[in-house]
């Protein structure tokens, strides 16, 4: 099982005393350690937070577009960068370590539109996840998306907490971001079978 990500600085608040995980875009990590965090900053793209509460483990995923049918990315492959590779793959991860798909709570954060987000990137992120939950019949206990704000989360899975801390001031440098990756989209993709980044 693949579960990226690096450790972070645990700083103050409710990150005190915990080893926090940092997933960034096309990662994701699953844990069902007490003493574990993982945390990720947003624009366009989502996060899940999905965990099991009776076998006390969950994860977060981070994808940048809702889909795609090989999941490659340019040359390289890059399954989880797509929301339904990502999805697939965090909530396999889950019911691996002990999980129930009818015990799932999920949490839903991002697709927001950011200033320099012209092909509504955010608005496709954020109606594919709501589709696949809905599809999956997983109701969604929080659904904080779209929005024209960037978020950073930290999650706790094994008590299923997450802090949202919206990120006005940083709008900017993350749409920047998302508009280099942007440049390395596979062009054969149009934008209604793939939009952006967070």
């Amino acid at each position: 099982m693949t579960l990226p990500g690096r450790p972070a600085a645990a700083r103050g608040g409710p990150a005190a005393g915990l080893r926090v995980i940092k997933v960034g875009p096309g990662e994701h990590y699953v844990t069902g350690a007490p003493g574990e965090a993982i945390s990720t900053t947003l624009g366009s793209c989502v996060a899940a937070c999905i965990r099991d509460p009776v076998a006390r483990v969950g994860g977060l995923n981070h994808f940048m577009l809702p889909r795609s049918t090989d999941g490659t990315w340019g040359k390289a492959m890059a399954s989880l960068r797509y929301g339904n590779f990502a999805m697939e793959q965090l909530i396999n991860d889950i019911l691996v370590r002990g999980g129930q798909k009818a015990r799932l709570e999920v949490k839903v954060f991002g697709g927001g539109r950011l200033t320099l987000d012209q092909a509504g990137i955010g608005e496709g992120n954020a109606t594919y996840v709501e589709a696949y939950l809905a599809a999956e019949g997983m109701l969604p206990l929080i659904a904080e998306l779209r929005g024209s704000v960037a978020r950073k989360l930290l999650y706790i899975p094994v008590e299923g907490r997450v802090f949202m801390q919206e990120l006005s001031t940083a709008t900017g440098r993350i749409a920047a971001t998302e508009t280099r990756f942007e440049r390395t989209l596979p062009h054969r993709l149009s934008i209604g079978e793939a939009e952006l980044f967070g």
